[in-house]
């Protein structure tokens, strides 16, 4: 739920649950039926099959930022994205990879080396870190410790996608200090924005990566 209220019951019952802004509620419904949201709320609703979760009777309930929920949200994110595109097999295994992280929701937690689950948890780990590049304490241990992962597990998903945290990290912030450079900042002020060491290490950073300086780049382009 990402804002306001929502009380889930039936006409027959009285409501069983109320889900309030930034908490999560995954339950049975014994079949499947016509819902609306109430006014002034909004929410994300996965709708799944319900044989391999195992729920019975159950519902699993908690803060909606747990790194099982984030990692669910953001695979049926990108199922939604790339689904006209997906083949009959891409969508068996998207489809497959949801249960996956569906069923770590009911545990609270999830096996960390299913590598279905690398493009979702490589994913979570890209938007947090867009989300904290400015933050001296970004790098693949905080990611992995947000996530609620091992390193080695967020380097693997990383992997299987070509790539690696640390880099894409760094070239991420090498990325936002190139905008930067329009601004006209200080090659030193724009280095302690992006947490380089000092500017030396960011110019060289900078130049291996294209080809020029910070101050050349600035030149250039003004």
């Amino acid at each position: 739920m990402h804002s306001g209220a929502w009380a889930l019951g039936s006409k027959r019952h009285t409501v069983e649950h109320t889900v309030v802004a930034g908490r999560f509620l995954l339950r049975h419904a014994a079949r499947m039926h016509h819902f609306a949201l109430p006014p002034h709320t909004r929410a994300h609703c996965i709708v799944l099959p319900a044989a391999p979760l195992l729920l019975g009777g159950r519902e699993v309930a908690g803060h909606a930022d747990a790194a099982e929920v984030r990692l669910l949200v953001t695979h049926a994110n990108m199922i939604e994205e790339v689904l006209p595109d997906l083949s009959s097999a891409g969508v068996q295994a998207a489809r497959d990879t949801l249960v996956e992280l569906a069923t770590a929701v009911t545990h609270r937690g999830f096996d960390d080396v299913n590598i279905r689950l690398a493009p979702a948890l490589a994913q979570a780990a890209k938007n947090l870190a867009e989300q904290r590049l400015a933050d001296a304490d970004l790098s693949p241990a905080m990611a992995a410790r947000e996530l609620n992962v091992s390193v080695r597990t967020l380097q693997r998903a990383f992997a299987a996608g070509g790539e690696s945290v640390t880099a894409y990290i760094r070239e991420r912030r090498l990325e936002l200090r190139q905008a930067l450079l329009a601004s006209r900042l200080a090659v030193s002020e724009i280095a302690a924005h992006g947490q380089f060491a000092d500017s030396s290490h960011f110019s060289r950073t900078f130049k291996q990566r294209y080809g020029l300086t910070p101050t050349e780049h600035a030149r250039q382009n003004t």
